[in-house]
């Protein structure tokens, strides 16, 4: 199957490019940015030696979708999405903190207070809180942007106080932060799902604040079934939930935790594959609609065609 895990275009007017973990972002002039969703796949901050067949395509067309419905409450960085695998849009100085927002106690943050840890982020946890269990108000965690390495926790008076984001600004990102999340929980509920936790990122051009990169993915947020919460979270038993969690349980089920000596299970066709499956079941069931499948014979070719037929109108 063919995927794309690697770029390196000319497009008309580049000024410069970013490989990031799974995004290839390419700057034209000064003002806009080419942004390319690969099919390549990290976790644990380590990008896998295989790409996922149609995960590009999946990450961009879910992210699309949100940024166009999310619009009505802070403007956001997209123009155009002339492939079914690129986001086409204005270039902002992106703040270095990253808002993540979590309506239940799971993943990292479950790791943390498991081991006694009370605070997140300076704001306390109480006691007796169960793996899944809904907070009263969703929290806001923030973590700093590591351009390589592990994303560090960070609180919201160490953030004014280094100089990250001013107060006055940081507490209008808290409020798109707090509207951005409130209006995915909406969505994901008249689709039978819960959104548990995500991130967002924001950045500034022309003295106006802007989201920017993609929002509402299974790589940015998790998700819930609706249904099974109550009786699973009741047994204690574990959640069935759209994320990519599914892939870090493999591979820690497989020795593997992106620590120095730990080697990457082998990812054999059949099981790029099955996760490729569970990205377009992710797709169908956060936006309602099937997923159609794009030409991927010669995907380099295709891509660096329809965004230079775009940059030339």
């Amino acid at each position: 199957m063919d995927t794309l895990t690697r770029t390196d275009y000319h497009f008309p007017g580049q000024t410069g490019v970013y490989h990031g973990k799974v995004r290839d972002v390419y700057s034209i002039g000064d003002d806009q940015l080419v942004m390319i969703a690969t099919d390549r796949i990290s976790a644990f901050d380590v990008v896998l030696p295989k790409g996922i067949p149609y995960k590009g395509q999946v990450l961009n067309q879910i992210a699309a979708k949100f940024l166009d419905a999310t619009a009505d409450i802070v403007p956001n960085w997209k123009q155009a999405s002339p492939d079914p695998m690129v986001t086409v849009g204005v270039r902002c100085e992106p703040y270095k903190v990253e808002m993540v927002i979590r309506g239940y106690i799971t993943g990292s943050a479950w790791r943390e207070y498991k081991k006694g840890v009370r605070t997140l982020c300076g704001l306390p946890l109480p006691e007796g809180l169960r793996e899944n269990q809904k907070f009263e108000t969703p929290l806001i965690t923030p973590t700093t942007k590591a351009m390589e390495g592990h994303d560090e926790n960070i609180s919201k008076e160490e953030i004014i106080a280094q100089g990250l984001v001013s107060r006055e600004e940081y507490e209008q990102l808290e409020q798109y932060t707090y509207a951005l999340f409130k209006r995915g929980t909406e969505m994901a509920a008249e689709k039978g799902l819960i959104l548990v936790d995500t991130k967002y990122e924001f950045g500034k051009k022309d003295g106006k604040i802007y989201l920017i990169d993609e929002i509402h993915t299974p790589d940015s947020s998790r998700y819930f079934y609706s249904d099974e919460y109550s009786a699973r979270f009741e047994k204690g038993e574990e959640q069935k939930q759209l994320s990519k969690e599914f892939v870090r349980k493999w591979l820690m089920e497989n020795g593997f935790q992106g620590r120095e000596g730990q080697q990457v299970p082998e990812m054999t066709d059949a099981y790029c594959n099955s996760v490729s499956d569970r990205y377009i079941e992710l797709y169908e069931k956060i936006t309602g609609e099937k997923f159609v499948k794009a030409d991927a014979g010669d995907l380099e070719t295709r891509i660096e065609r329809n965004i230079t037929d775009y940059l030339d109108k």
